[in-house]
């Protein structure tokens, strides 16, 4: 058993070890539960959630025998109040507001329901994941009878409901608020109606419709729903949750998330806020602008091991999400697995690819990074994988690395035409070598001509310092912008050393040869 874990995902742990350190839960596991809004196209953010909390419950499984359970509950009973801009069938969806998202038609075509559509689009990845999750939809559930004790009990205790949630809300707001929503079986819409009545005895509320009618419904068997905050704090009391996660835009109604709770004879799970995420621009990342990266761009041009480490790390750190961030996590990926292999065992469970592997992280292949596929690729404009593979081959002779041998390296070879393809080569922009440029850049193709084909990488390394020095480059870094600028038509670039291994001395040499001649 693990017991003094530092990162963050072990301090987390530590409070369910010690919520149950006289004795486990009656229930005979404990509960992790993330919540989704299926309102919109699953988002990286929605699988943040549940690939953190999935990481706290293995931290947990690692410092304790309890048995574990995690779930990922759907909200789509929830009304649909606004449409957003990437769907389809605009007007339809404008025709069905206010109707829960499990009975509106799916706009794309394929299944029951909005909800269903939305609910399958977060399983299929989830399980694409490897995710050991129970799925529960709102709708289901209430439909159920699973959470009929705990919405009487609510009912029962309106007043005391009421007490907590009116203070938070505005004069005009007070007046027609109910933590109960009716679902019209008139129009089908979930209603923010005025609760006229209340029944805990018949288990009845009865509201003022919207033709200003009187209509009496049953609070259980999914009549009614709770509005959202207090339906967060009647679910961790009837599924009995012993720890959530929430984005930072939770944080102020948690403590009426935990009241409720309470009201409802429930004890209020450990709770973990993270930051939210942002888009290029510093603007929240929303499901209806659809302004950040959904789950499915991330792995057009990433393998999933970088997404989950970009969840991993600093999750209380607002972060930027987009799609300039990706190259760098697969870089960070692969260092960390590189550096794991020789650490100690104390160390390698701080290590995120611990967490990120469930413990078993595999070994490494060869080791090329990369943001050097990505300006291998950009060297020789490739637009296939055969085309990088020519030049690997050809570097790792000696190991015989092949795409079957290699088929990590192969996914990111992959990776790296698609990304240079959709997102370097539209914005190369090469520029002509000042006089100084010029004559250092000829010196390096001259040393380069006499270097045999596949060369020691530190050994160019120092060449190229060397004439960076001789050639009065002052910072270095103007040197290293040159090659960048010149031969690659970037701002940034590799390891030239390492770039001119893995190229070849005589393509490096031709590369230079056109860059003088103007000619790229």
């Amino acid at each position: 058993m693990i017991k003094d874990g530092k990162a963050w995902t072990f301090q987390e742990a530590e409070k369910l070890v010690q919520r149950y350190a006289k004795a486990p839960p009656a229930k005979g596991y404990v509960l992790f539960e993330t919540g989704y809004g299926p309102s919109g196209l699953p988002h990286i953010g929605t699988f943040g959630e549940v690939a953190r909390t999935s990481m706290v419950r293995h931290a947990f499984e690692k410092m304790s025998d309890i048995p574990t359970k995690l779930i990922c509950f759907s909200d789509d009973l929830d009304g649909l109040r606004k449409v957003p801009d990437n769907l389809p069938q605009q007007e339809m969806l404008v025709e069905n507001l206010g109707k829960p998202l499990s009975a509106i038609p799916d706009p794309f075509g394929t299944t029951a329901s909005f909800g269903a559509h939305m609910n399958g689009r977060l399983r299929a990845f989830l399980d694409n994941f490897g995710f050991d999750y129970e799925f529960k939809s709102s709708s289901e559930t209430y439909k159920s009878g699973e959470f009929d004790e705990s919405l009487l009990l609510l009912l029962e205790r309106y007043d005391q409901v009421m007490k907590v949630m009116l203070p938070t809300l505005g004069d005009e707001r007070q007046q027609t608020y109910s933590p109960f929503l009716p679902i019209s079986p008139r129009s089908g819409k979930v209603l923010l109606a005025k609760v006229l009545e209340t029944n805990p005895k018949k288990g009845t509320i009865i509201y003022e419709e919207e033709d200003g009618s009187k209509e009496e419904v049953l609070v259980t068997g999914g009549n009614c729903k709770l509005q959202w905050k207090p339906d967060m704090g009647m679910r961790w009391a009837a599924l009995g949750v012993d720890y959530e996660m929430y984005g930072k835009d939770h944080l102020a109604s948690a403590e009426l998330y935990s009241a409720i709770c309470r009201i409802a004879n429930g004890n209020p799970p450990e709770q973990y806020m993270y930051e939210l995420f942002l888009d290029e621009k510093g603007q929240k990342i929303s499901k209806s602008k659809g302004n950040g990266i959904t789950i499915d761009e991330w792995l057009t041009y990433a393998p999933q091991e970088s997404l989950s480490l970009y969840m991993f790390q600093s999750p209380r750190k607002a972060k930027k999400l987009y799609f300039d961030v990706i190259p760098r996590q697969v870089d960070d990926y692969l260092i960390f697995l590189e550096k794991y292999q020789g650490e100690e065992p104390e160390k390698q469970i701080e290590n995120p690819v611990w967490h990120i592997h469930k413990g078993n992280p595999p070994k490494p292949e060869l080791n090329i990074s990369f943001a050097l596929l990505l300006n291998l690729a950009a060297a020789c404009n490739a637009e296939d994988k055969a085309v990088l593979w020519g030049f690997i081959s050809r570097y790792a002779k000696e190991s015989g690395a092949t795409p079957a041998t290699c088929p990590f390296l192969d996914g990111l070879v992959g990776y790296a035409v698609k990304y240079y393809h959709d997102f370097v080569k539209p914005t190369k922009s090469y520029r002509a070598p000042s006089e100084k440029e010029r004559a250092a850049l000829s010196e390096l193709q001259n040393i380069l001509q006499n270097m045999e084909e596949v060369p020691d990488a530190d050994l160019v390394q120092n060449e190229i310092y060397r004439i960076g020095r001789e050639h009065e480059f002052e910072p270095m870094k103007d040197w290293f912008s040159c090659m960048y600028e010149v031969l690659l038509g970037q701002t940034q670039g590799p390891r030239m050393g390492s770039f001119v291994a893995l190229y070849g001395t005589k393509e490096s040499s031709a590369l230079i040869g056109k860059a003088l001649a103007g000619s790229l």
